[in-house]
């Protein structure tokens, strides 16, 4: 177990660049590096979360965990990878806006996000290898992107998935699949889910705390499509109990630091429960994850099951060719056009590329390289 939790608590530190990244950064691991599963089977995993509520690579996280160790595993992936990002918020939130404003820290981020690019861009790649075998899969994959490129919607991202497996239960129907045992979904977690969002808001007055993890609840039970969506949600969800300037500072660390970014609900949480505010930050951040790990607990364990069902296979397939298109438009908007900026940027991309590719240099060592360019460039 301890062996899980080392291995994504390190993650957690260098995930910058969003889910897309932290998808590129799970793969370089898991995949490539440790072999703890094959290609088909990961992206199997993205594929599930992506029609899931809740946070998209945190549920790829957690699944991963849970495949390597069972739901000790499972909880030990979560805490690992949110647990870096969840010390960054609480510092960040005591010390307001004093630490992000620094030139030298944002220097540093900003090189950050340029190695985000160089893993993003090599997982699209990777994935689009082993998903993208032939014409049909391949047209899901670029219509996807120029869908979410022109139309960039979480209502797009719903469509343009749901079609991809429509087309692919009819067209990529694969005949040696074999149904071994009935799916079966877990119960338990999917029972659990259904009582805390009908109950919750009926016991919200009783305790701050409780009104206070019914609205994190709530929040994480309608977010699909990653930390993004759950931003604007917060918003709604924190009304005029937070001022304009302290959710503003939270949003723009939220996307500056690694790790998942619904970890702005530990930021959040913090200051709307000011008599114990370490206590509300945890509540918060609790609340905004339980939602998407219930969903995911009850399908996952008879998951190859029902992937195993010849529709459903072919249904995955084309799910798998749509994330890819996701990646790419990913690829661009955000995590291209919020790093790279000028000449340079594009010459530390491509340096990235070669340093990864070519001379295999092992991730601490690029996120090393990335943190020095980044602070020597704002010197510039």
């Amino acid at each position: 177990m301890f062996s899980i939790f080392k291995t994504f608590f390190w993650l957690g530190w260098i995930s910058f660049g969003g889910p897309a990244a932290h998808i590129g950064y799970f793969r370089q691991t898991f995949v490539e590096k440790r072999k703890w599963l094959s290609d088909s089977d990961y992206a199997q995993i993205v594929a599930l979360s992506q029609f899931l509520p809740g946070p998209g690579s945190s549920q790829v996280g957690f699944a991963l965990g849970y495949q390597r160790g069972g739901l000790p595993g499972a909880c030990m992936a979560f805490l690992g990878f949110t647990l870096p990002s969840v010390i960054i918020m609480l510092a960040l939130a005591m010390l307001s806006s004093q630490l992000t404003d620094m030139p030298l820290f944002q220097s540093i981020v900003h090189g950050l996000k340029l190695l985000a690019v160089v893993v993003v861009a090599d997982a699209t790649w990777g994935m689009y290898k082993n998903s993208c075998k032939d014409k049909l899969t391949v047209s899901l994959c670029v219509a996807t992107a120029v869908a979410l490129l022109l139309v960039p919607s979480i209502a797009t991202q719903m469509v343009v998935l749901l079609i991809a497996a429509f087309v692919g239960s009819r067209y990529l129907l694969k005949e040696s699949s074999e149904v071994t045992q009935p799916f079966k979904p877990s119960l338990a977690p999917l029972a659990l889910f259904v009582a805390l969002l009908v109950g919750l808001p009926f016991a919200a007055h009783i305790l701050p705390s409780i009104a206070l993890f019914n609205d994190f609840f709530q929040a994480g039970s309608l977010v699909f499509g990653g930390g993004h969506v759950v931003l604007p949600l917060l918003q709604n969800i924190v009304g005029d109990q937070l001022t304009q300037d302290a959710f503003l500072t939270g949003y723009a660390a939220a996307q500056a630091v690694p790790g998942p970014m619904f970890t702005f609900a530990t930021y959040i949480g913090y200051e709307l429960l000011p008599s114990t505010p370490v206590a509300g930050a945890i509540i918060a951040t609790l609340a905004v994850f339980l939602p998407g790990f219930l969903l995911l607990l009850g399908v996952l364990k008879n998951w190859q099951s029902l992937a195993a069902i010849p529709s459903v296979s072919g249904a995955i397939s084309g799910v798998n060719a749509a994330v890819v298109g996701l990646l790419l438009a990913a690829l661009y908007q955000p995590v291209f056009s919020s790093a790279v900026i000028n000449e340079m940027d594009i010459a530390l991309v491509l340096i990235g590329f070669w340093l990864l590719k070519q001379m295999k240099l092992p991730i601490v060592a690029m996120v090393a390289f990335f943190m020095a360019a980044g602070a020597i460039t704002g010197l510039m």
